[in-house]
Formats: C-alpha cells, sequence, structure tokens
C-alpha cells in the first residue's frame, strides 16, 4: 500500500506533466498571432495543424491503451515527456509549415499515444472509487498550475526577443524545457508498478462492440465531446480580444493563461460539488452546460460601449465555467453505468469522440475567420453555444439513468 505521500507526490509529478506536455501542441492558445506572422499562414493553415494533432491522436487512443498494460507507466510518461520536447525543439529551429505537419502528427504520438493511457491510469490507480472525481479534481488543479506557470514563463521569456521569430524561439525553448524537468520528476516520483493482470482485465475487441450497443457510452462520449470543445474553443478569446476588441498579443496573452489553465484550481471545488452538494456528476454538467450556451452566446449582445477590460473580463467566465467541467469529465464515466472492467476500453472510444474537436473545429473556425473577418466570431460563439446545449441533453439523460438505476439498486441486507 503505498503512503499517502507518495501518493500525492505521484498526484504532484503527474500534474506537472500533464500541464506541461500539452503546452507545445496547443501553443496557439497563447501565442495565437504570433505564430501566424513567424510562420507566414493564415487561421485555415493553423487549424490544419491541430487536425494533423486530432488524426494522430485517433489512431492513437486504443492502440496506446493496449501498449500502456504491457509496459510501465513511469516509462511511459517519461518518453513521452522527453520525445514532445524535443520536438519543440526541432520546430523552434525552423518555424516551417510543412514540417510543422509532419511534427504536430508526431505531437500526437508523443502526447496521446501512451501517455494520455497511462496518465488516466496513474491517476485512477491513485485512490479508490469514492475519491475519483476529488483525485481528478486535485490533478487538474495541479495540471492547471503547471500550465499557467509554463506559460507565464514562455510569455516573459517571448519579451525578451528583437523580433517576433527569435521571441517564439524564446517562448518554445522555455516549454520544451518545462518537459524535461518533468520527465525527472516522474521518473524520481511514479511508481514503476504495473497492475495485476488477470483475465478480466485483458484487452477483448469483442468489448467494443458491445459497448457500441449501450447508449449510455455515447452519451458519455458526447459529454467529453461538448465539454472539451468548450475548453479548447475558448482559445479564441485570445485573437477575439487582439482583433476585435484592440488587447495587445501580451494583455490577451495573461488573460489567455488565466482562462486555460489557472481557472484549473476551480476542478476541485467542482468535484466537492458533483460528490458532496449534488451527489451527481452529470446534475453538476447539466447545470454547467447550461449556463456555459447562455455565458458564450452572450459575447455576441456585450454593449458597444463596454470598457476593453470589462469586455476581456467577462470571457473568463466561459473559461472559469467550462475549465470547472471540463476537469471532472471523465469520473461520469461510473455515472454512466458502464461496466467496471471495459471502464478503459470506454475511455478510449470517448477519447476518439471526445477530442473530435481537434480534428475539425480549428480548421473550419479559421475558415469562418478567413472568409468573414472579424463576423466570424458570431458564427463560432453561436456553434459552441449551441454545442453546450447538446451537452447539457446528454447529460441530462445520464442524470435520469442514474436516479433509475438507484431507485431499483436493492436495499443490501445484513448479515
Amino acid at each position: 500500500m503505498k503512503s499517502t505521500v507518495s501518493k500525492y507526490l505521484a498526484i504532484l509529478a503527474l500534474s506537472i506533466s500533464g500541464g506541461s506536455i500539452y503546452t507545445l501542441p496547443y501553443i496557439k492558445y497563447v501565442f495565437y498571432d504570433t505564430q501566424l506572422e513567424v510562420m507566414g499562414i493564415n487561421n485555415t493553415q493553423s487549424g490544419f495543424l491541430l487536425s494533423m494533432y486530432a488524426l494522430g491522436c485517433i489512431l492513437s487512443y486504443i492502440p496506446g491503451g493496449l501498449i500502456t498494460d504491457k509496459i510501465s507507466p513511469r516509462k511511459a510518461i517519461t518518453f513521452s515527456l522527453f520525445g514532445t520536447a524535443g520536438l519543440g525543439i526541432l520546430y523552434s529551429l525552423t518555424f516551417s509549415y510543412t514540417l510543422s505537419l509532419a511534427i504536430w502528427f508526431l505531437f500526437a504520438l508523443s502526447t496521446a499515444f501512451v501517455f494520455w493511457t497511462s496518465l488516466l491510469k496513474a491517476i485512477g490507480m491513485a485512490g479508490d472509487q469514492n475519491e475519483q472525481a476529488r483525485l481528478y479534481g486535485i490533478y487538474y488543479a495541479g495540471n492547471g498550475i503547471t500550465g499557467a506557470v509554463v506559460n507565464s514563463l514562455a510569455l516573459q521569456a517571448f519579451t525578451y526577443g528583437s523580433d517576433p521569430r527569435q521571441s517564439l524561439f524564446y517562448a518554445v525553448v522555455v516549454m520544451a524545457l518545462s518537459m524535461i524537468v518533468a520527465g525527472f520528476l516522474v521518473m524520481f516520483l511514479v511508481s514503476d508498478e504495473k497492475t495485476d493482470s488477470s483475465e478480466a482485465d485483458k484487452f477483448d475487441f469483442s468489448v467494443v462492440g458491445d459497448l457500441a450497443k449501450n447508449p449510455m457510452l455515447w452519451c458519455f462520449s458526447f459529454i467529453v465531446f461538448a465539454g472539451y470543445a468548450i475548453y479548447s474553443s475558448t482559445s479564441y478569446f485570445t485573437p477575439y480580444l487582439t482583433s476585435v476588441v484592440g488587447l495587445s498579443v501580451e494583455e490577451s496573452g495573461v488573460f489567455s493563461i488565466i482562462r486555460t489553465y489557472l481557472f484549473y484550481l476551480l476542478a476541485p471545488f467542482g468535484g466537492y460539488l458533483a460528490d458532496r452538494v449534488l451527489g451527481s456528476t452529470s446534475k453538476l454538467f447539466t447545470v454547467l452546460f447550461a449556463i456555459l450556451a447562455g455565458l458564450i452566446a452572450g459575447v455576441m449582445f456585450l454593449p458597444s460601449d463596454m470598457s476593453t477590460f470589462a469586455i476581456s473580463l467577462y470571457t473568463l467566465i466561459p473559461g472559469a465555467v467550462g475549465l470547472m467541467l471540463y476537469g471532472l469529465v471523465f469520473s461520469v464515466v461510473r455515472e454512466a453505468g458502464i461496466p467496471l472492467k471495459v471502464v478503459g476500453t470506454a475511455i478510449g472510444v470517448a477519447s476518439i469522440i471526445g477530442y473530435a474537436p481537434d480534428f475539425f473545429f480549428s480548421a473550419m473556425f479559421g475558415s469562418w475567420l478567413d472568409a468573414h473577418d472579424k463576423g466570424g466570431y458570431n458564427m463560432i460563439f453561436t456553434f459552441l453555444a449551441a454545442v453546450a446545449a447538446m451537452g447539457m441533453v446528454m447529460s441530462f439523460i445520464v442524470y435520469k439513468r442514474s436516479v433509475r438505476q438507484e431507485r431499483t439498486r436493492p436495499v443490501p441486507q445484513e448479515a
């Protein structure tokens, strides 16, 4: 049995790993305009980078899960961190768009193939069933703090450049170095133990077919889809604040770091609301998705005389609600009634669907911006409000199912 100290040190190392490794694939969250300028690309081409990343992720999730069961999480996570750092250095030396398409595909192999499943496995193994939401909340809080710190350091390094290219180079190097540090922390703080391999836990491809017949799998998958879509698409508030509202790149970057990373600190509070107050994650999600739909649609109706600072603060609100929700999104799998022996497979399937926004959202949104300029943002916000409404419906279906299940559950008899 692991000690409490070693358990939380492992969660700390995992949080730092998760918070640093995704800064490079999603570098546009903070340096959107500068990346376009340095690489000489448009919004649509920027979207294609994430499309390549998403394609690699989709091809990686299930086979990565299979390999994860055969190797130690510590080695898988460490290798992934060092590999991603190396790819980042290569990117910083060229900033070639053609090469970057390949690099972003390889980013998927280094951040999703064995890293993602090993990370989820390690978090889940850290505690028992009744503390899963809280453990995920703690992980995502640490993840958010790390992301905020790394991006803040990168933003500071960015200011030392004499031109946009050198500035972006410094920012990328800081991100790569953070992954190297995280890799060494994982080597020393995460256990090299592997789970016991029993026949019940071995992967059977037939369970995918059985799961596909379960409507709760699809509800769970589209909840992940909606939660991730909102979280990832808040990156468009960054260019919105610069091109529409009038903030500088550095000012918008600060708001982006808060919106994209720092609000992960709300994840433990969300876990508390789900576990202790409402007694249901899906019930909390129903409320949060409804709030998100209203907040995102509300951006289009802000008064024309509203100050730039007030608008910037408003964009933080959907970021806060979205991160509180996204930090708990995978914990709803048990409430959806997915059998424990196939939860890993269900997460793999849900990840393919849930992270599909990376495959086409960026390219689609980029084409809207290229075709309609500032008017493209109204199209983006309308679409995202509709996605949030869909997430609300899926969450409500899962909640009603869990209520029915609880009512029909037999009362345990005392011996």
